[in-house]
């Protein structure tokens, strides 16, 4: 930070990011002196003996000692210039540029001598033999490695390649506007080439445009390069340690606002006698088995396969099956939702697993049992997932007895509303619900599928006053304000620790991004330093106090600057263009999580309980609001808490602990 100019144009790498790939190529290179070495002492003599050529051969194995000679002290001075100074701090590796210039600069007679060694090595036109087995083989290895290492140069110069970074787009047209259409086209066409399966969706043009217009003007004129994003994150998660510990103090000294518990009685009491952990758990099943066959093998990764078998059905595309829609010949989705769900093949009145952009699969399902219509949608497995939940800007959402400006998650709404379509095609729901009338139609999905099951819920709530919801890991980005508090009624959403999902939307990237800017420059510590202390709290679980000292100031980051939230109708134009970083902003609503969030942490242990070894609850909880979801916290468990089965581990493993009857199952009876 900022990019490397090089070549008259800026690149997507810094000038402290040579550190490890100089490391690298030196110990490659000390290893290939040493093999050369061996040869030169070998069978320089016998190039004497040679009628002709052995004077080119001689050249050729002198150039190369001289080239990687001069590599290796390129390298060196690399690697040294390379590691000096905080990442902010370019004037301390102002030569970082010229010795990259040169060594690129040696790449042009090294090419020449690997094609001279081609030539000799293979070819066989230079006429000076070569009896000795190991010279002739390390010089036959050397020329291949040499032109893998060429090869991988390149590949590294293309990765790196900023098709932005030209200087003449700032002097020809000045306009962040134009720099913005620029980089969204760039980003477009990435998509397109990256992403080709896609091009055929109705909507995947409209998917590219608007996620790259998102990614264009979160990271604009920031001057960030990859490396920077990462060790930014790694200072961020010190940094939000810090800070959790601080406001943990002061809520212990303060004693206000509502705490975690791990007395259910109490904390439920308020609540409708629905919203319970144990409805919660059955519900999360039928949430597991919209997944399909993915999420059978992935529980069950020995047997998965074997139980899939005892639920395919051969050959059942040639058959007729009116109630699934794109599945494989062998029924393999639909054998999937059986076995998780472990209802009837004749309770699954009908299974869409056709998945576009804006398109996702979901379920009819008869839970005879609680008497319930089960409709559940299935979370994000797939690239065309990925650009839903990505379409995260705010459009209007229309529904009864909501506010008239009420706004949604984009992706999420044309997904809610094409699921809407299909259960109206030929009046489905209705002919369900009326043969089942005394049944209760309930909605439920994880991640994804969550939000679009409050989507749903909202719209078809006025036709089915009994509706209910239970949502699982639900984006942050859903609903406006007035229209989240709306859904409390209908709506049970369940959080599980630190899961970055519901922490998730572009209101919170934008401000961490605006707080990894805020940190590097805060940061004294070279890059190389937070990337292995990273590395070593990450893999090892080292201790993080050397980079809890590396803060240029304390007040740079116990006070946090001003980062103004957007109102729910701001100046688009104004936002994407603003010169100061924390002001720009993307969004044009602030969106909230859906539902009555009812979130669950896992309890930190008492000293009497470290000293006598005993164990009291496993986990606390208690009912949140959608405000306090905002922040993106970078944590350990910030995915495995987003992963549905464990999950249903951690609600199988409260009622377990609380006694309550009917707790016994397991993952595994799944």
């Amino acid at each position: 930070m900022p990019a490397l100019r090089l070549f008259g144009r800026k690149w997507l790498f810094g000038s402290d990011d040579l550190v490890f790939p100089g490391i690298f190529e030196f110990a490659f290179r000390i290893v290939w002196l040493a093999l050369i070495s061996c040869v030169i002492n070998k069978y320089w003599h016998k190039t004497y003996t040679c009628d002709e050529h052995g004077f080119m051969i001689r050249i050729y194995l002198a150039s190369i000692i001289t080239i990687i000679c001069i590599n290796l002290i390129l390298c060196v001075l690399l690697i040294n210039r390379s590691a000096q100074g905080a990442i902010t701090d370019v004037n301390a590796r102002k030569f970082v540029a010229p010795l990259l210039t040169l060594k690129v600069i040696f790449i042009i007679p090294e090419t020449i001598l690997n094609i001279f060694g081609s030539i000799w090595a293979f070819c066989g036109s230079l006429n000076c033999e070569n009896d000795d087995f190991y010279s002739k083989t390390v010089i036959e290895i050397t020329v291949v490695l040499n032109w893998i290492v060429f090869g991988l140069i390149i590949f590294g110069f293309l990765l790196v390649y900023n098709p932005l970074g030209s200087s003449k787009y700032r002097k020809t047209h000045p306009t962040e506007t134009f720099l913005h259409k620029k980089v969204s086209k760039v980003w477009i066409n990435r998509f397109r080439w990256v992403f080709c399966c896609l091009r055929r969706d109705e909507y995947g043009q409209e998917a590219f445009m608007q996620v790259a217009s998102l990614l264009s003007a979160l990271f604009r004129s920031t001057d960030l390069v990859p490396s920077d994003i990462i060790a930014g994150s790694i200072l961020l998660r010190v940094r939000q340690k810090r800070e959790t510990r601080e406001m943990r103090r002061i809520r212990m000294l303060n004693d206000d606002g509502p705490r975690y518990t791990t007395d259910m009685m109490r904390l439920f009491a308020t609540s409708p006698s629905w919203m319970t952990v144990a409805n919660a758990r059955y519900m999360l099943r039928f949430a597991l088995s919209s997944y399909g066959w993915p999420m059978v093998c992935y529980l069950k990764c020995c047997s998965g396969c074997f139980k899939l078998l005892r639920n395919a059905t051969c050959c059942g595309c040639c058959r007729s099956q009116n109630n699934v829609v794109d599945d494989n010949c062998c029924l393999c989705h639909f054998g999937g939702v059986r076995e998780i769900s472990r209802l009837r093949a004749d309770d699954i009145v009908y299974v869409s697993f056709k998945n576009h952009v804006f398109e996702l699969p979901f379920c009819l399902l008869l839970d005879h049992v609680k008497k319930q219509i089960v409709l559940t949608v299935r979370g994000s497995l797939s690239f065309r997932d990925v650009f839903t939940d990505l379409t995260a800007d705010a459009t209007d959402f229309q529904a009864p007895n909501f506010p008239p400006n009420s706004a949604a998650h984009r992706g999420m709404v044309i997904g809610a509303e094409k699921i809407i379509e299909k259960l109206e095609e030929g009046s489905l729901l209705d002919r369900v619900c009326s043969t089942y009338a005394d049944y209760t139609l309930t909605l439920t999905g994880h991640s994804l599928g969550g939000g679009v099951s409050i989507l749903i819920g909202a719209k078809l709530r006025e036709k089915y006053p009994d509706l209910r919801v239970y949502a699982f890991a639900t984006p942050a980005g859903l609903l406006s304000r007035e229209a989240a508090r709306i859904t409390e009624s209908f709506a049970f959403t369940v959080g599980v620790g630190d899961d970055f999902v519901m922490r998730l939307c572009v209101e919170s990237v934008e401000n961490i991004r605006t707080n990894v800017i805020e940190t590097l420059r805060a940061c004294k510590l070279p890059k190389y330093r937070i990337l292995l202390n990273g590395f070593g709290y990450t893999m090892f679980t080292i201790p993080s106090r050397d980079l809890e000292t590396t803060w240029r100031d304390v007040s740079d980051l116990s006070v946090q600057q001003s980062v103004p939230s957007p109102s729910d109708q701001v100046n688009a134009e104004a936002a994407l263009v603003s010169k100061e970083i924390s002001l720009r902003r993307f969004a044009k609503t602030r969106l909230y999580t859906g539902g009555r969030i009812l979130h669950i942490i896992r309890r930190k242990k008492t000293e009497l309980e470290k000293k006598t070894k005993t164990g009291g609850p496993t986990y606390e909880m208690k009912w949140c609001q959608p405000e306090e979801f905002q922040e993106f916290r970078v944590m350990p468990r910030m995915i495995l808490d987003h992963l549905p089965d464990n999950v249903f581990k951690c609600l199988t493993t409260i009622l377990e602990e609380q006694k309550v009857q009917d707790s016994k199952i397991s993952l595994q009876s799944l």
